[in-house]
């Protein structure tokens, strides 16, 4: 079995891509969890899988598609009942974006 050893120092790389602070526990832990996962992968790699047909999907079933089709519920005015605000058959939202803004 080959053992990837994942390093401490690729967790800290990892962590800082997804923009995560990591403590020094959660590094030494997380190399620890992500090292025990690779030698799963490892066992299962070994496993003789000539012959053996993919696994597409769990069921023969196929999927049954239909026609899409826009429908009046007729619930406009129990939608904007429960907004905030709204201005005449539309819901006000704060703005997001001001003109002139830097940011």
């Amino acid at each position: 079995m080959t053992t990837n050893n994942i390093t401490q120092a690729e967790v800290e790389h990892v962590a800082s891509l997804a923009k995560l602070a990591l403590t020094e526990q959660e590094k030494t832990i997380f190399t620890n969890q992500l090292d025990k996962i690779f030698e799963v992968v490892d066992t299962l790699a070994e496993v003789d899988t000539e012959g053996v047909e993919p696994t597409y999907s769990m069921t023969d079933g196929e999927n049954e598609l239909r026609e899409d089709e826009a429908v009046d519920a007729k619930q406009r005015a129990a939608l904007l009942k429960n907004a905030p605000e709204t201005q005449e058959t539309l819901i006000k939202v704060p703005a997001i974006l001001t003109a002139g803004e830097d940011k």
